[in-house]
Order: C-alpha cells, then structure tokens, then sequence
C-alpha cells in the first residue's frame, strides 16, 4: 500500500520533499475547518500536542544532531513559559506586548542553555544526563522559591530588591499577556492559536534543515560519532556543544512562551521530569537527527497520548459497557497506564528497530555498521 502510494511521487528528492510539504501545509491550513465540520472537538489537544512536537524539534538539535543526552530539557520549557509570564504579568507592572517578549523568551532561553553547558563540556554519557537531569530539577524548585525575592549588597544593609514577587511561588502566574494582531486579541479559542503554532512548527523545521545541511550541523554530527576524531580534524568542541545547548533552548523558549500564553496560568508543576522523558521518548522512537521522522514520530505519539488515551478509549469504554452490561470495563483507565505503555514500546523499539522508526540514512547506516560488516566478510 505504501509503495504504491510513493510510486505516485517524483523520483527527485527535492521535488518529493516539496510536494509532501505542500500537502502538509495544506492538510494543517485546512484541518480546523474539517474538525468543526465533523464535530471532532479535538483541536484544543491537537495545538497543545503540536506545541510538544516543536519542543521535540528542539530537543533533535541536542540529542539527535550532537548526540549530548539531556534529561532536563524542560527546564528551557519553563525557563520560557515563565519569562513571558514575568514580563506579561499585571502584578509586576510590566505588560510587554507578546510580540517582542516571545523573542525575549528565546534568547533568556539560549542563555540559559549556554550556561547549563559550560559545565558539562568535559562530560559525556551518563554523567552529562545526570548534570541536565539536576538542572531540570533544579529549576522548578527556584521558581517555587522567587515569590519573596530579596537581594542585599553583603555587609551593607542596601537592598537592591526587596520581597519582590517574581514568579508568585507554587501558586503561578495568572493571567499571562495574550497576542494581537491587527486589533484582534487571541482568545480561549483553540482556532486563534492553531495557526501561530503551525507558523512557529513551519519556522522551526526550516531552520533546523538548515542547520543540519550547514557547516555547524555537520560538525554536531562529527562530534555525536567520535568526539575525539572530530576536534583532531579541527572542529571546536566547546563552541559546537555550547551551540547546540543554545540553540536548541531557543526553540524550547519560544514554544513555552506560546504555551504560557495559550493556557493563560502556569505553575511548577506543568514542567515536571516527566516532560524532558516524554520529549526524549518522541526523540528516540520517531528517529533520532532526522527532522521529518521527529515531526511524523511527534504527531503519532502526540495524538495516541492526547487524542486516542486521553479520549477517545474512555468513549468507546463508556458506550460498550453500557451496550454490554459491563461496569467493569469503565474501571480500567489507560491513563494511568500511558507511562508503562511508552516504556513497553521504548524495549520493542530498542531490541528490533534500535534506530527508530523514521531514522535519518546516516544514523541507520551507524547503528547497523556491523551488519555491513559482516556482509562484507562473507562476500
């Protein structure tokens, strides 16, 4: 079915990656329409999914592009939610317009990625997971704790601020500013925001090709297969990991700053540790270094978690155990199974398709070197 399918296609690549992008941009321009026209409802979880992928996107730079395992990506997520809600928030006076806070984000964000990765340059592995893993616990617990700023030049009894609120501790930032345009104001409408997050997805994907066909994406590349090899051909390793830090908390940055901005309350808790495994299970399943394999990777697991997990099972589990008697069946909630189901598919994705299933050709060709080995020795 598919190889029919792909018989319909140009045989260029370019040509071939062109037209899928135009049926892409096409099927996303169009598909509110087609989700209120069919009564779906679904567009709300749709926006908040697609807001996961471009966070994804983001986490590609450092995991599949670098190969630098980061376990705290979330903390560039709340690092960017927070700092829109800083500079929107009606208690502090500020009221930026969203337009020039959303860039605001990206780079509080890159700077906050470039400082999480000055340390960690000496480190790789499992001792850089563990560093990233501290970071993002780290930061939740400072932003619980920025409700009663207060900073004193020591020895002096100067204040340079004193019992400023600055994140309103465990109970969140609400409201947040909201964007307009043209005299609109976006609202709770998940329509209003449907088509900025595909205009930052669109965004997003552009850069990161261009990034990954650029000097810098093949000197991350270098550094992912041989680090050693790589800075004895002359690639900078700390310039190129402080890069990918950067870069890719930047888009990190602007993702949070939509969200924060879309939900109109964040707290703490939203950017738990349980994000960055989320983030990194779309990584990792989808295919790690290709940007196309992680958007169709994210949107598949986006949508099992927020669409079909989320509401569409309990539907069906509700109308059968009313059609067959059976109360029984309303008691099993995958929901609360949704964590051990990605973990199942994490093993079965790791024994038979360690690359994942949209791998990129280079990171295939990688991790099966051994089998071309092995051809070539029977040959």
């Amino acid at each position: 079915m598919v190889q029919k399918l792909l018989a319909f296609l140009p045989e260029d690549r370019r040509q071939r990656q062109v037209l899928l992008g135009a049926v892409g941009i096409i099927i996303f321009l169009t598909y509110p329409f087609i989700d209120r026209a069919l009564g779906l409802e679904l567009l709300g979880s749709l926006v908040a999914g697609l807001i996961f992928v471009i966070l994804a996107l983001g986490l590609n730079i450092v995991v599949g592009f670098a190969g630098l395992l980061d376990l705290g990506y979330a903390a560039f997520f709340a690092i960017g939610a927070y700092t829109m809600g800083i500079f929107t928030w009606p208690n502090l006076g500020l009221e930026w317009s969203f337009w020039v806070v959303i860039w605001i984000c990206a780079v509080v964000a890159a700077i906050c990625g470039m400082i999480i990765g000055a340390p960690t340059l000496r480190l790789r592995g499992d001792y850089l997971a563990i560093v990233t893993l501290a970071f993002g616990e780290i930061v939740p617990t400072v932003i619980r704790n920025l409700d009663d700023l207060t900073i004193r030049i020591p020895f002096t009894s100067i204040y340079l601020v004193k019992d400023l609120n600055l994140t309103n501790g465990p109970q969140g930032l609400n409201p947040v500013g909201r964007p307009s345009l043209f005299g609109f104001e976006f609202g709770f409408d998940p329509l209003h925001w449907w088509y900025l997050v595909v205009i930052l997805g669109v965004f997003v994907i552009i850069a990161e090709r261009r990034l990954e066909n650029s000097r810098l994406g093949r000197a991350w590349m270098a550094i992912r297969e041989d680090e050693i090899a790589a800075d004895a051909m002359g690639v900078d390793p700390i310039r190129t990991k402080l890069l990918a830090f950067a870069l890719g908390a930047s888009f990190s940055g602007f993702a949070g700053a939509i969200y924060a901005s879309m939900i109109q309350a964040i707290f703490p808790e939203l950017f738990r540790f349980q994000v960055s495994i989320f983030l990194l299970i779309i990584v990792i399943l989808s295919g790690m270094g290709n940007v196309y394999g992680v958007l169709v990777g994210g949107l598949l697991l986006t949508i099992l978690d927020r669409v079909l997990i989320a509401i569409w099972i309990p539907q069906w589990q509700a109308s059968l155990a009313k059609a067959l008697g059976w109360s029984w069946l309303t008691a099993i909630d995958l929901r609360e199974w949704r964590w051990v189901l990605f973990g199942v598919g994490l093993i079965l994705i790791m024994v038979w398709r360690p690359e994942g299933l949209f791998p990129s050709a280079a990171r295939k060709a990688e991790l099966h070197e051994h089998e071309w080995e092995e051809m070539g020795a029977e040959a």
